[in-house]
């Protein structure tokens, strides 16, 4: 019996299918994998279509690369806390940003008040990215850019920064997240409607590939779209449609799939069943290299990596007996790294509660070194290569997120799905629907509804929302605006509004802008003059 009483019956479990809706054998054989593809695509890594892996080598080479997510309150707390984790052998940056920022409003508007700093780092103008990005060597940390929805003003302020400080912007690396789409699918931060949107991103995109091209200006995320309820094939079909639709916007303006498709990148969510999601990213490899190759005709095999983050998805962590997930995000670093990934985060054990403790944040820093330096994990490449029951079920969850990519297809498009509200429809269901199976014991969950305490501790430490803190980055933002040339400001603000209006490619009147310290909610402002803004759909 369990600790809440209900009986785990190992001598008989029935049947056993996951969350992708594949049945599971009890035993796998060679047939099993020739039954259900061609045995001849598992391949050898770094050769198409990269099942095993984009590199040769992959890991034998060189480790995937180490960047949690971190930022929170003024551009001073968040560059402390870069230069901590850096020193501590972190070897990129993946950049929080708090809710007015991503939403495109300035510290000071009163729909900020309250979440000024809460959730991530405050940015309102280029003096902020001066700041936090102050002697970190860009050609050696990488960085990431989790924005979206003012992303435009936000990937302008860090080619603007990398300027400033000396680096040459044609070698200038890092990554954008940039995904609209799946912002109206999952976390809402969304500002202009659907259509405009989309062109943002698209602009964003031409302009690198033509001024920054070994930058990553969009970095499709699925791992929100399975965070919102999507199950794993979902959450990479879902993904691949978006990431066509951004694909095909580029190719009308002129620009060849091996002009950019190599830059693409992708961020993948890792919780659940162990196999089902290391077969989820090597169906995905394969398919992604396929989809470039076959259907847009690429020559350049770089053109069709998967580039992607993997790391442990907040979705699969508990609240109750917190330090139970510090086990789960091992076994998510594990996961990711037998899957292939090129760079790995891992939520940390308390982010149910609060933001990473550094405690926390160290805790994840060192999982992942652990694996790195003492599993022999980067011995040798694709160790679950030729198992049985790996190589079926990566051919099953490549055929099943094709199919789901077809079904959207036929529905009209991930777009219109998007516009209409039906995609998050299905996800939001599907979101209640596996909470009510949680609850309901039938999807067992540790220390939540199986193996619980009578009284659970929570032994983790909040971090307080700072008054203080919003009140120094307001009177920052004052001080910039006083400081700065405000006709400089007011023409390059026309300049973006005028530049809207013509449907022309608007990063260089950006760019411009946020060097002459315009705002972040200026630009927002002057956006949504011409653009509007998004009336999200009411669904059940």
């Amino acid at each position: 019996m369990s600790k809440t009483g209900r009986k785990i019956d190992k001598a008989d479990p029935g049947d056993v299918v996951l969350e992708s809706g594949i049945k599971v054998d009890p035993l796998y054989t060679p047939e099993s994998v020739a039954r259900t593809g061609d045995p001849a695509t598992i391949g050898k890594p770094g050769e198409y279509p990269f099942t095993r892996g984009i590199h040769p080598l992959m890991y034998r080479k060189r480790p995937f690369t180490i960047r949690q997510y971190a930022g929170f309150g003024t551009p001073t707390e968040t560059h402390e806390r870069f230069l901590y984790l850096i020193d501590n052998g972190q070897t990129g940056l993946n950049v929080a940003f708090d809710l007015p920022t991503q939403t495109g409003l300035d510290s000071d508007d009163p729909l900020a008040t309250g979440e000024v700093g809460r959730v991530g780092m405050s940015v309102d103008t280029l003096a902020d990215f001066e700041e936090v990005f102050e002697g970190i060597d860009l050609d050696k940390i990488t960085v990431s850019l989790t924005i979206n929805g003012a992303a435009i003003t936000l990937v302008a302020m860090y080619l603007a920064v990398a300027q400033k400080y000396g680096f040459d912007l044609k070698h200038l690396r890092g990554t954008a997240q940039n995904d609209i789409l799946k912002e109206f699918i999952g976390r809402g931060t969304w500002v202009f409607p659907v259509d405009p949107s989309v062109k943002l991103v698209v602009d964003i995109m031409e302009y690198c590939a033509r001024e920054v091209p070994k930058y990553s200006p969009v970095s499709v995320c699925g791992y929100h779209i399975r965070e919102s309820g999507a199950n794993p094939v979902q959450e990479i079909a879902y993904a691949y449609c978006i990431a066509k639709a951004y694909v095909d916007e580029m190719l009308k303006r002129g620009l060849a799939i091996d002009d950019f498709a190599s830059r693409l990148s992708f961020n993948f969510d890792i919780h659940g069943n162990f196999f089902e999601q290391i077969a989820k990213f090597r169906g995905a490899r394969r398919l992604w290299a396929k989809i470039i190759k076959e259907d847009y005709g690429a020559t350049d095999d770089k053109s069709g990596w998967l580039r992607m983050i993997a790391g442990g998805g907040g979705g699969g962590l508990t609240k109750e007996q917190p330090e139970n997930n510090i086990a789960r995000s091992a076994y998510y670093a594990l996961v990711s790294a037998l899957s292939g990934t090129q760079t790995m985060a891992l939520c940390s054990y308390d982010e149910a509660y609060t933001i990473p403790t550094e405690k926390a944040a160290e805790i994840s820093l060192r999982t992942m070194q652990i694996l790195i330096h003492e599993m022999g994990i980067c011995d040798t490449v694709d160790p679950l290569g030729g198992s049985y029951y790996v190589e079926t079920l990566t051919n099953q969850m490549e055929s099943a997120i094709k199919r789901q990519m077809e079904e959207v297809d036929a529905r009209g498009g991930i777009v219109k799905l998007v516009a209409s509200g039906d995609i998050q429809k299905t996800v939001s269901r599907q979101a209640y629907e596996r909470e009510k199976a949680i609850e309901e014991g039938r999807v067992l969950k540790v220390g939540l509804n199986c193996y619980r305490k009578a009284e659970d501790t929570r032994p983790v430490g909040f971090h307080a929302y700072s008054e203080a803190n919003a009140r120094k980055q307001i009177a920052r933002l004052n001080d910039v605006r006083k400081r700065r040339d405000a006709e400089r400001v007011k023409k390059t603000l026309e300049q973006i509004r005028q530049d809207a209006r013509d449907n022309r490619n608007l990063m260089p009147a950006v760019v411009e802008a946020v060097k002459a310290y315009a705002s972040v909610g200026e630009i927002t402002k002057t956006l949504k003059d011409v653009y509007g803004e998004y009336q999200e759909p009411i669904y059940f």
